[in-house]
Formats: structure tokens, sequence, C-alpha cells
């Protein structure tokens, strides 16, 4: 079964319903590219009238980690993953709608070669950025995950 946008979006609303009511959707998914957008509102704003900055994570960790979950999937491997650490830089006020793109997908593909040929467990950061209408960059945010064979 190939990721979609539709799967990933019925996945926010089942398993991650604060996203999904904070307005997070994916719009496309490739091998090496994901792209989900927010639109800013009343629900997820902050006190100063822009998007509050975990809503933007949410949408930017989507990225990273629909690319991996994806990549896991096309080599039928017991992998897991989970996100170590994480470093924002906001540099605008986020208003309106904000995309967010990680590009990275050859490079958590050649990750996940390595984890199953050494039987070890690696790490890797990955980018999402935001930018608003304008194309301006609202946000850039990096995410450590972490990626192991599953113990059977």
């Amino acid at each position: 079964m190939q990721l979609s946008p539709r799967k990933l979006n019925m996945f926010l609303a089942w398993r991650l319903p604060a996203a999904f009511w904070c307005g997070v959707r994916v719009k496309s998914i490739s091998e090496s590219t994901c792209i989900a957008s927010v639109t800013h509102r009343w629900i997820n704003q902050n006190p100063f009238q822009s998007m509050y900055f975990a809503v933007q994570a949410m949408a930017a960790e989507l990225t990273t980690g629909a690319l991996v979950m994806a990549e896991i999937q096309r080599k039928k491997m017991p992998i897991s993953m989970l996100v170590l650490n994480n470093k924002a830089t906001y540099t605008k006020k986020a208003t309106g709608k904000i995309t967010f793109t990680c590009q990275q997908g050859t490079a958590i593909a050649t990750l996940i070669d390595e984890v199953v040929q050494s039987g070890e467990g690696k790490t890797i950061w990955l980018q999402s950025v935001g930018v608003d209408q304008q194309g301006e960059v609202v946000s850039v945010m990096d995410f450590e995950w972490t990626l192991k064979l599953k113990s059977k």
C-alpha cells in the first residue's frame, strides 16, 4: 500500500487529532518530497494573532515523518522510528496559508538501506521549510529521527 495524501490525512484524523483539528493537511508526497500546509485560523493562533509555534512544528514534523514512513513501507522491513531532537528557527509571523516542504527522501532511503545492512540503529536530521503565500520563509525546522530494526 503506497501512502497518499488522502491516506495520510485520514491517519491524522484517527491517530493525531490535534494536528487534524488545527488544519494540518498533507498536499503531496513522492519518493523525494512531502508537502503539507496549514492555514492560520482562530483555533491555531497564539495571543499575537499569528500561528502558534507548535502547530507549525506539527506540520513540519509531518513532512519529515511521512517520508520516513513511506520509505519504511517501501522496504517492507520492521523498522522503528522516533524523533530524538528538534531545532526551529522562526523568521516571520506565520499568517495565512503556510506550506511546509521536506525534500530529503533520497537521504532517507540511503539511511534505511544502511540500517538494514548493518542491523544498527542510525539517526538522520531532516529539515522542513515553511513558507507563506508570498513565498517568504516563516520557519525552518529540523528533526533528528532515530531508526532501528525492531527486535523479533
